[in-house]
């Protein structure tokens, strides 16, 4: 179960983390955080670096600017 639907709306694992890194995380805090398993985590984190969704740095993950805009709107098709 990946983090991007094949639509472009994102599942629901994935708005957890964007939400959850709004604070500078590492990925074990984001399990926490979440209640996602961190086999998960590490999954959806890569996905959504690649994205450009969430930044990493040095071990700390956060939300972009585009992460944040895409939680704002309604669960739609990109």
């Amino acid at each position: 179960m990946g983090c991007i639907n094949s639509d472009g709306s994102l599942s629901a694992s994935a708005r957890a983390i964007l939400d959850a890194a709004r604070t500078p995380a590492t990925p074990e805090q984001l399990a926490r955080t979440t209640g996602l398993s961190l086999y998960r985590v590490r999954g959806g984190l890569r996905e959504l670096v690649h994205a450009g969704l969430i930044q990493d740095s040095f071990g700390m993950y956060q939300v972009t600017g585009a992460g944040e805009t895409r939680l704002a709107r309604p669960n739609r098709p990109a």
